[in-house]
């Protein structure tokens, strides 16, 4: 049960890698097509600027299912993670375009899958309607309308055979085609009965996936309430990605025409609608409107409470630990950081009452048709162009009596089951933090070259067991992820958090996840360059 909880951590920390692409898209697509739609003259040098931009936001959307194909297979491939992601790119075409040619065999093509021809080969209206629905055109190429999950399935793929035959070694004649290369090879060929198989089990996967859609679609508040519990449940271990991207970017999250295009999933139906002059508004059941609360003003609250809770001596401290992690979660969304001040020391606190919380959140942004796109500040700046599509005059009493909410729910149970947030337990090294004249030293150290055995990214690597213990090094917007060889050899938590600077730590079988906060990325290109490995 560890090692699948710890190979869906991987899988979920693969998903993350195309996630700036997914940023990108809102910032591009909401700035330009404000720029175009109401600000600027057709013809102009910024009009075609700004369409630039615009274009560009699209290009990403629309080929959402390469990008993970390559970022998948570069971020599971345990070695040559460059010619990983190449044959990641090679999969993705030679499969599709197989689906293509043998769907074509069989007698469907862009031609006879259109519902008039459906009809009139004898399906029902609603048939063909469903029949239909199952294809679409993707970089020239004409298929089944898998959406991202055909780069999922690519991408996994490619990482099982590069992971399986990177090291193959052929005699001296055939020496050119050893190792990367093989793996090349091996992708072409299996990309031909990955793609007959999938030709076939595709339209019940579809059918499936078409089911899930209306149930969220006639679940109404229950299942917005649902999916946003479990959406803060699953984000201690790590798979909390693989129920929010299919609602976010596939059919799963329902679909909507705009301006003649069909869209898919609520965030993608969300840019189409920032990109369309016609457009009054953004959708207001679209299962992220909720963070607004939660993120802006709910976590603050929180974060208040613990302050108010804690040890008045300590309070100094305490401060000092949440106020940056309140102002990361304001700007750019990510709320790990304070989260994890807490779970670990009342996890009790974390699961019965943050993550319901957090549920009604979604389910009161919805009742009050709260539609805005984004839902940190950094991300709301395309609605400072657009205002006229934002329906937010709710945030004006939602947001501080969310406040209020948090405040005197944490603080509640904080003092009524005398909860060990940080400031109240007996041992202050909990709430240890590097002092500022620590952190330039070390700043100073690095930079000089000198000092590189004390550093944080040393310790780290030391704390895993050691170099020869590691297998392999990735990381999320906010997570350092390993695997190791031997996890008795790994550090304990308290010793991670004590002296390692993190924030809290996820385990799984011959797994471990460091929560670093923001900084993670950083600290995962030194820990790699250390290692020498890609």
């Amino acid at each position: 049960m560890k090692n699948i909880q710890a190979k869906l951590q991987t899988f979920a920390g693969a998903m993350m890698v195309p996630i700036i692409l997914l940023v990108l898209v809102g910032f591009f697509v909401g700035i330009g097509s404000a720029f175009t739609n109401y600000i600027l003259p057709e013809g102009n040098i910024l009009y075609n600027l700004f369409t630039m931009l615009s274009n560009l936001g699209f290009f990403f959307m629309n080929n959402l299912q390469l990008f993970f194909a390559v970022a998948i297979a570069f971020t599971l491939a345990k070695k040559e993670k460059g010619w990983a992601a190449f044959a990641g790119m090679i999969m993705y075409f030679c499969f599709m375009r197989g689906i293509e040619g043998w769907a074509a065999l069989e007698g469907w093509t862009a031609e006879t899958t259109t519902v008039e021809a459906l009809m009139a080969n004898g399906y029902t209206e609603q048939a063909a309607m469903n029949f239909n629905a199952l294809w679409s055109s993707c970089l020239g190429i004409y298929a089944y309308n898998m959406g991202i999950f055909s780069g999922i399935i690519a991408g996994l793929v490619t990482a099982g055979l590069h992971n399986r035959f990177v090291d193959t070694k052929l005699p001296a004649m055939f020496a050119f085609f050893a190792g990367t290369k093989f793996v090349i090879m091996m992708v072409t060929l299996v990309s031909v009965p990955l793609a007959i198989v999938v030709y076939y089990v595709w339209p019940y996967i579809g059918a499936l996936l078409q089911g899930i859609t209306a149930f969220i679609n006639t679940s109404g508040l229950v299942g917005t309430f649902v999916f946003g519990t479990l959406d803060k449940m699953l984000l201690p271990f790590g798979i909390h990605h693989l129920i929010a991207f299919p609602i976010e970017y596939t059919s799963v999250g329902g679909t909507m025409t705009i301006d003649g295009v069909l869209y898919e999933g609520v965030r993608n139906i969300i840019n189409g609608q920032a990109a369309s002059a016609d457009a009054t508004g953004y959708i207001t059941r679209n299962f992220t409107t909720g963070r607004v609360l939660f993120q802006l003003t709910g976590l603050p609250g929180a974060a208040f409470a613990m302050y108010r809770c804690a040890k008045p001596e300590n309070r100094k401290k305490v401060a000092a630990l949440l106020i940056p992690a309140v102002f990361t979660l304001a700007m750019v969304g990510i709320s790990e950081p304070i989260e994890y001040t807490f779970l670990f020391v009342a996890p009790a606190l974390y699961w019965l009452v943050y993550a319901p919380l957090c549920g009604l959140c979604y389910v009161v942004a919805e009742i009050t048709q709260v539609s805005i796109n984004g839902n940190a500040l950094l991300f709301m700046i395309p609605n400072l162009f657009q205002p006229h599509k934002v329906h937010a005059m709710s945030l004006i009493y939602l947001l501080p009596l969310t406040f209020v909410v948090y405040y005197f729910v944490f603080k509640f149970c904080i003092l009524k089951f005398d909860l060990k947030t940080p400031g109240r337990g007996d041992d202050n090294d909990e709430i240890k933090l590097m002092s500022k004249k620590e952190y330039n030293a070390i700043k100073e150290a690095e930079a000089e070259g000198k000092n590189a055995a004390d550093s944080l990214e040393v310790r780290i690597i030391e704390a895993l067991g050691g170099a020869d213990n590691i297998e392999t090094v990735t990381c999320c917007a906010s997570r350092l992820r390993v695997t190791v060889k031997d996890d008795s050899l790994v550090a304990p938590d308290e010793a991670w958090k004590n002296f390692l600077e993190a924030l809290g730590v996820v385990r799984g079988k011959n797994s471990i996840q460091v929560i670093y906060g923001v900084r993670v990325v950083n600290i995962t290109t030194a820990v790699k360059d250390i290692l020498h490995i890609d």
